[in-house]
């Protein structure tokens, strides 16, 4: 019964972290609108996977990783801050996909990969797993490896969800935009995450 409360709490967790709207989720919007269902979802599930992966280095309590990446945040930001501005105004001088394009395997794995990696250099994902589960008495040494894995499990199936629910809705609109308005949404995509991009690069600051 307490595997099945900790897996709650997991979902929970992946659904708060993954819900606010920022960079990766106007990118999966975006992909979703332009690409497909597929490609925004494999976007979002690229996002879920490092979630996942932050989470087992906090939840298994791997202090030394922890440490390690909180010392090179400063690095790990300016990376992140500079993949965002790349994305930004690729995505903002992008043509429109033209209707019916079949999405080959590569791309799949882009939508997948540069999800993965821009979640990974955002340093308080981190954070903010150390902090929940130091809350729930899990991550310190000689800790439940157990609920550990079971919490982490649901913290990727609650981002998951929240991916799989967003691009299914948001796939409902994609007949509704011709090449034009395609056109309009990625110069707009493109400026906000220009925008988160040139934020975290001033954050440095």
């Amino acid at each position: 019964m307490q595997e099945i409360h900790y897996l709650i709490k997991g979902l929970i967790i992946g659904l708060s972290i993954s819900v606010p709207v920022g960079p990766i989720g106007i990118l999966c919007i975006r992909r979703t609108l332009s690409r497909g269902r597929m490609v925004g979802f494999l976007s979002g599930l690229g996002a879920a996977t490092a979630d996942g992966l932050y989470g087992a280095i906090a939840g298994f309590g791997l202090t030394f990783l922890v440490d390690f990446l909180i010392g090179k945040q400063i690095w790990l930001r300016l990376i992140g801050g500079a993949l965002l501005c790349i994305l930004g105004a690729k995505t903002f001088l992008s043509k429109p996909a033209e209707q019916g394009t079949s999405v080959d395997a590569s791309s799949r794995w882009h939508a997948y990969l540069s999800t993965f990696f821009l979640t990974l250099t955002n340093p308080l994902t981190i954070l903010f797993f150390v902090a929940v589960f130091a809350g729930l008495g899990i991550g310190t040494e000689g800790g439940h490896y157990l609920l550990a894995g079971i919490l982490v499990l649901g913290v990727f199936m609650g981002s998951a969800m929240w991916w799989l629910i967003l691009c299914g809705f948001t796939g409902l609109l994609q007949k509704l935009l011709n090449p034009k308005r395609l056109q309009w949404l990625n110069r707009i995509s493109g400026l906000i995450i220009l925008g988160f991009g040139l934020f975290a690069l001033l954050g440095l600051l």
